[in-house]
């Protein structure tokens, strides 16, 4: 509150929508770095924090409160990445990054009164450096390859910003995000236009509702893998499940196991994919990489905690496993 003696506002104080509208590109940057919104959550939480624990004359002392607040945030999660491969070498099973709906499938885009949702979810831009075949490659690198390369080569900071940000020298940055490049080209299959992905997803669950092995297979590519992340919550195959017989066998075994089954043609991180669920609780979100107009990888996330964001989908898309799709 101001005084007669005071003005009502200083200038050189940053401006707080300022500081606070600096939130979703944090989200977008923390989630591409370290794979879990729940983590980005709290990376940029982490990030605040500090800010607020300035004094106003340190605050006023910052040039650029967004570089200031970005700086500080890719460090946070360059710390975070260091203590997660510890993390995840005790982890149960395979651990996948987490899944994030499209805004239309969102619960507050849901709520009604077409309000914007209020999570920080939904301000993660579903684009190619979020699909989950990008991700699963991000998650191969060294902590300092994949914080250059998200720096440089999606959010485009020229290299001597980046050097800044970690503390390295541009030339030393430059290197780990051409190591990076190499493996994302290294592990890049074919585009597939997205009515393609959409129309093969579709014929996959059907085949499955249906309990088609034959067609399951012809689905699938001769050396597809199948990887579940149940995080040691929920039963999950801990082990990969290799080539497209034994994968559609297994499909098979889990229907049968899962009377009454729905599964809903959803967007999982901007690519079509499949959610199962049962009495209306997600039990299962699957992401698939697709070539040459088969099904290589599927990726289903089990983990309950990695399962809080999504809710139940329209009801022109429910069916149910073991039933023959009327679509």
């Amino acid at each position: 509150m101001s005084t007669p003696s005071e003005p009502a506002h200083d200038r050189s104080e940053p401006d707080l929508s300022v500081i606070v509208g600096e939130r979703r590109q944090l989200i977008n940057l923390a989630y591409r770095l370290l794979g879990s919104l729940a983590e980005a959550e709290d990376a940029v939480q982490e990030t605040y924090a500090r800010w607020y624990a300035m004094s106003r004359r340190q605050q006023q002392a910052i040039e650029s409160p967004g570089a200031w607040l970005t700086t500080v945030a890719t460090r946070v999660c360059l710390d975070l990445l260091g203590s997660a491969r510890v993390r995840r070498e005790r982890y149960v099973g395979a651990w996948i990054p987490e899944p994030l709906p499209d805004r239309t499938e969102w619960a507050g885009a849901r709520a009604g009164g077409g309000a914007e949702p209020a999570d920080p979810a939904d301000w993660v831009t579903l684009d190619e450096s979020v699909n989950m075949a990008f991700l699963v490659v991000l998650e191969s690198m060294t902590p300092a390859e994949r914080v250059a390369f998200i720096l440089h080569d999606v959010f485009r900071y020229p290299f001597a910003e980046v050097a800044e940000i970690v503390g390295r020298t541009p030339a030393a940055c430059r290197q780990l995000a051409s190591s990076a490049r190499r493996r994302i080209r290294a592990a890049q299959a074919p585009a597939v236009p997205t009515a393609g992905q959409a129309g093969l997803v579709r014929h996959f669950k059907e085949a499955w509702e249906a309990r088609n092995i034959e067609a399951l297979v012809d689905l699938l590519d001769p050396d597809a893998t199948m990887i579940a992340d149940g995080g040691g919550l929920v039963g999950a195959v801990l082990r990969p499940v290799e080539g497209s017989e034994r994968i559609a066998q297994y499909l098979i075994h889990i229907a049968g196991k899962a009377p009454g089954l729905t599964l809903l043609e959803r967007t999982v991180n901007g690519r079509p994919g499949l959610v199962a669920q049962q009495a209306g609780v997600t039990m299962t979100v699957a992401a698939f990489s697709l070539t040459g107009g088969r099904i290589t990888r599927i990726w289903a996330v089990r983990n309950p905690e990695k399962l809080s964001r999504w809710t139940e989908a329209p009801a022109r898309h429910t069916t149910r496993a073991g039933t023959k799709s009327s679509g």
